[in-house]
């Protein structure tokens, strides 16, 4: 699917539930996937995390690779890495379909969105918690996705910090209704409806998803409140 066409059909299928890989049973990928594809998961998003950026490190490349034949659901990688420039190449070899970045990893962000949007991806900046939105505001005519985060960057299970509400709301009237924004870190059946209120349409859910023994009606009910707040 063409990074056009893969923009388009997320922007008809909003609000987006993306569940974040981190608190998957790594030990049992197939039936994880299969689980999360008949809850009918759009995306799935990848925590890529370097030791560097972030104190932990996650997966790479070649994980990734081998997870891509389990599934054709597409994969946003977030990377939480200090040179992202220089491992592009190979998460777009691994088959990701969406590549996030960090302005506070690349602050000089135009070039390397280009450069993900020509490889055929979906090219997007992430923005931690205490990093103004001006950082990106240069930079958003070539985002396609704005990933604020909403703890921050490099663990699980951390509580949502409520002011990140504030950028998700000066986000959207900056990039209009075609920029793609997605939160992260601590959404649950608490959080998301005022994410969703805010102008939120993406959101990247760890616990809510993977701690219940549910998927599908996890994804659903927060779906739903999402969907009610907007």
């Amino acid at each position: 699917m063409s990074r056009q066409a893969l923009l388009q059909r997320w922007r008809c299928e909003t609000p987006l539930i993306a569940p974040s890989m981190l608190k998957c049973d790594f030990g049992n990928m197939h039936r994880e996937v299969e689980l999360l594809e008949r809850a009918g998961s759009r995306l799935l998003h990848l925590d890529v995390m370097d030791g560097h950026f972030v104190p932990n490190f996650t997966y790479g490349p070649p994980v990734i690779a081998s997870w891509r034949g389990l599934t054709d659901v597409p994969f946003d990688a977030h990377l939480m890495v200090l040179h992202p420039g220089e491992l592009l190449d190979e998460f777009v070899e691994a088959g990701c379909q969406a590549i996030t970045f960090h302005i506070e990893a690349e602050p000089d962000a135009g070039p390397l969105l280009e450069r993900i949007r020509a490889a055929g991806c979906s090219a997007g900046l992430a923005v931690n918690p205490d990093t103004p939105l001006s950082a990106v505001e240069e930079a958003l005519p070539a985002c396609d996705q704005l990933l604020v985060m909403s703890v921050e960057p490099g663990f699980g299970g951390q509580s949502f910090r409520r002011e990140s509400l504030e950028k998700v709301v000066r986000a959207r009237e900056l990039g209009g209704p075609d920029l793609l924004i997605g939160i992260d870190g601590g959404i649950s059946r608490e959080t998301i409806a005022d994410a969703s209120s805010a102008g939120a349409d993406l959101f990247v859910v760890g616990s809510a998803i993977f701690e219940t023994g549910d998927y599908g009606r996890a994804m659903d009910e927060l779906r739903g409140l999402a969907a009610d707040a907007r």
